[in-house]
This record gives structure tokens, sequence and C-alpha cells, in this order.
């Protein structure tokens, strides 16, 4: 079982950036993908940002060229670095990893607004 605890989240201007970590309980080298997905009120969950355990990444549209997905397996997190940033970004971000089986983080707020 793998326990991830997200940070990071909070308040910003537009424009404005924030890098979200998650912290996975176990070495992230055994973990194929960690990922970031996101939930904005009355939407579904979405995805952000994956990144495989060679390294390869993908990203939404609406994200690419904004934020950047990178991991640290020498500390077991992954991040999400976030420029640009619009109130359209304003949602719970969720740290996920994809291990036999889906685990997820609890979750930090980012809010874009003036």
């Amino acid at each position: 079982q793998v326990q991830l605890v997200e940070s990071g989240g909070g308040l910003v201007q537009p424009g404005g950036s924030l890098r979200l970590s998650c912290a996975a309980s176990i070495g992230i080298l055994s973990i194929a993908r960690m990922g970031w997905y996101r939930q904005a009120p009355g939407k579904q969950r979405e995805l952000v940002a994956v990144i495989s355990i060679g390294g390869r990444t993908n990203y939404a549209d609406s994200v690419k060229g904004r934020f950047t997905i990178s991991r640290d397996n020498a500390k077991n997190t992954v991040y999400l670095q976030m420029h640009s940033l619009t109130p359209e970004d304003t949602a719970v971000y969720y740290c996920n990893a994809n291990s036999l089986g889906d685990y997820w983080g609890q979750g930090t707020q980012v809010t874009v607004s003036s």
C-alpha cells in the first residue's frame, strides 16, 4: 500500500506560481507511474500531468507550457511546478500513484484569485 501526502497549495493571484509536492511512503522507483489530477467544484476529476518511472511525461492540453511535473527519487517525492496560473486552474489537486492499483492523496486546494 502506498500513502501519499500533498502539500504546497494555497491562494495565489492570476499570473502567479505555485509548486505542489507529493511525498510517497515507499520508494517511488517501485511505482510505475505517478501523476497529478484536479477536481474543480461541480466538475469531474481530470488528469493534469503524469510521469513514468522512466521519466516520460504527459500533460493535459490546458496546462502544457505552464506546468511541469518532476520526480526526485531520492526524496520519494513528485512535484508539480505551476506557472501563469489562471482562475480556471482553481481546484483541489490530488496526487496519484499507479502501482498494482491506484492510490490517492488527500488533496490540496489551489485557489487562483485576485
